[in-house]
């Protein structure tokens, strides 16, 4: 089986971005916000959605399940308030678990949390809540800078996240690290903002005692855990300094990376560092870079290529296609289980 474990509703209908401009504006004018009842999308429109897109990929690139989650450039929690940001979380969840029930064998979706600069975390709770409970959700993703690239949020680190991560360890999830979209001009918000956050979050965990605090906590850096792979020494040189542990016991039974790494050479790297329990298959399609490298006539965000062509024993492959997942994400392990037993 192959879990990509790293899938956002790129594709939803336009009426999401219709209802979101909608909000924003009312909230910019002091006017009142529109209700979530007259968001109106059919399940029709849902499934011309995704399988015109990410199951027509899916099949054709050999992926069986996606974990699924709001798209994060939608997400924008520097935009608004908690109010706006609740609203627009629980919308959001909603469609995602729409979407995973119309399709079950194919996506298990993650939470979207309503984060809010400098908002109390705990406020987040409710929601993460009710997406484990009512939508099956096996993960979240995790904004460690709601301000879209600025950072006036604490570290990791800082107790300020403590209700999140205790909750976390309580549905026995992981979180996947993800920022939005940056608001600050000097982070292009693909190109930049998303890599310095995967390696801002390593690092942050290298300079704390995250682990000793929460030795259940997971973490999944995505994009390849940004430049930490290809500045390991660096890492381990400054955690050496430091008085850290070696990084392998320090960060390595917490910390996982995906494999949204568009070239082979990043992969081969990746798989060469970072040990391979560590590495779990991901593509975000249809996501940040959708065309076609003219080097190889393939889409950049096919990462199953760069895999098969990487040097892996088949057992090595087994575990970043599903072993190392239904580890990471149990409640996906269990969901799977059950299923092949119904």
């Amino acid at each position: 089986m192959i879990i990509d474990c790293h899938g956002h509703y790129t594709t939803a209908p336009k009426a999401l971005e219709d209802w979101r401009r909608r909000q924003v504006q009312s909230f910019q004018d002091g006017t009142t916000a529109p209700r979530a009842s007259e968001l109106r999308i059919g399940d029709d429109e849902l499934r011309e959605s995704i399988e015109a897109n990410q199951l027509t990929l899916m099949d054709r690139r050999g992926i069986d399940l996606t974990v699924f989650s709001p798209r994060a450039s939608f997400m924008a929690h520097h935009i608004g308030d908690f109010a706006v940001s609740s609203a627009w979380a629980a919308i959001c969840n909603e469609l995602c678990a729409r979407v995973a029930a119309l399709y079950p064998d194919r996506f298990a979706t993650a939470a979207m949390l309503p984060q809010s600069p400098g908002h109390d975390t705990a406020s987040c709770i409710a929601e993460l809540d009710r997406c484990v409970a009512d939508y099956g959700a096996v993960g979240l993703n995790l904004n460690p800078d709601p301000s879209g690239g600025h950072w006036t949020s604490p570290p990791l680190t800082d107790r300020y996240w403590w209700p999140i991560y205790e909750k976390m360890v309580e549905h026995d999830v992981p979180a996947m690290i993800h920022v939005s979209t940056s608001c600050n001009a000097c982070f292009h918000t693909t190109g930049a903002h998303y890599l310095n956050a995967d390696t801002t979050a390593v690092m942050q965990c290298i300079q704390g005692a995250l682990f000793t605090d929460f030795p259940t906590l997971r973490f999944v850096i995505p994009h390849g855990g940004g430049a930490a792979p290809y500045h390991w020494g660096r890492f381990r040189g400054l955690a050496q300094e430091m008085k850290k542990p070696p990084l392998d016991e320090h960060l390595l039974g917490n910390l996982y990376f995906d494999t949204c790494v568009y070239h082979q050479p990043g992969i081969d790297l990746l798989a060469r560092v970072i040990p391979v329990k560590n590495i779990l298959f991901a593509s975000e399609m249809i996501g940040a870079v959708r065309g076609i490298d003219p080097q190889t006539g393939h889409h950049y965000d096919d990462t199953r290529r760069y895999i098969e062509a990487a040097s892996l024993t088949p057992d090595e492959r087994e575990q970043i296609y599903q072993g190392n997942a239904r580890r990471v994400f149990p409640r996906l392990d269990a969901r799977l289980q059950e299923r092949a037993h119904v």
